[in-house]
């Protein structure tokens, strides 16, 4: 475990090209909506740029892009933390995300050949492989994916445009949830694959509203648990 908490090969690696300040704030965005920083975590520039093999200047810059965009917290005297979303944050973000996903779901039923459909079977595949050897990251990654593949068929680029700005605190609200809802949302899932294949809105509809709301319920639960 490092000194920030961070589990040993959580930090990614920063990519090239591009500015660094862009880098290190893709590469911390990544660690806060995995979780691999802990809402309410004290971020000390020094020991990020030390992680990351940085200097601590594009560090600060990350960190008030990323408490600008509500991912930081800057507390005068006390430095940066990851911020601690409110029970009314994560009820109206995934609320929105509940209307997106319903819509997305509808026109992927009208507009999705066989090809997309196979596109979504072999995600659930692996998302049920995940689930059986109990890897949450893999989950929450493959359940982004298949959500994302929804968009894409939805065929709608303003509605895809809309969907990509919450997607990453969707992640960051399902990643505590996905363990409890494990096998359940694949089956979920596969009950939808099959009102796309058939070409039914109406259900497809249904059930991604559905199955966004257990989302929403489970966050919720945990919370209160």
């Amino acid at each position: 475990m490092l000194s920030t908490g961070l589990p040993q090969g959580a930090v990614p690696k920063l990519e090239r090209p591009g500015p660094l300040r862009d880098r290190v704030y893709e590469a911390l965005l990544e660690l806060i909506t995995t979780r691999a920083l802990q809402p309410g975590q004290h971020l000390v520039e020094s020991e990020l740029a030390g992680h990351l093999g940085v200097s601590r200047q594009p560090v600060r810059e990350a960190l008030q892009r990323l408490n600008t965009e509500g991912w930081v917290d800057l507390r005068p005297a006390q430095g940066a933390f990851v911020h601690e979303p409110t029970e009314e944050e994560a009820d109206q973000l995934l609320t929105v995300r509940t209307l997106l996903e319903a819509e997305a779901a509808r026109l992927a039923a009208s507009n999705a050949d066989g090809a997309g459909v196979e596109a979504l079977e072999e995600i659930l595949a692996e998302g049920l492989k995940a689930v059986d050897a109990d890897d949450v990251d893999a989950a929450v990654a493959l359940n982004a994916h298949f959500h994302a593949k929804i968009m894409e068929l939805a065929g709608n680029a303003v509605l895809a445009e809309l969907a990509a700005q919450v997607d990453r605190r969707v992640r960051w609200y399902y990643t505590p949830v996905a363990r409890q809802r494990g096998g359940q949302s694949w089956v979920e899932h596969r009950e939808l694959i099959a009102a796309v294949a058939a070409h039914d809105e109406q259900l497809a509809t249904r059930l991604m509203r559905e199955h966004t709301e257990h989302t929403r319920r489970s966050y919720h639960a945990r919370a209160k648990s």
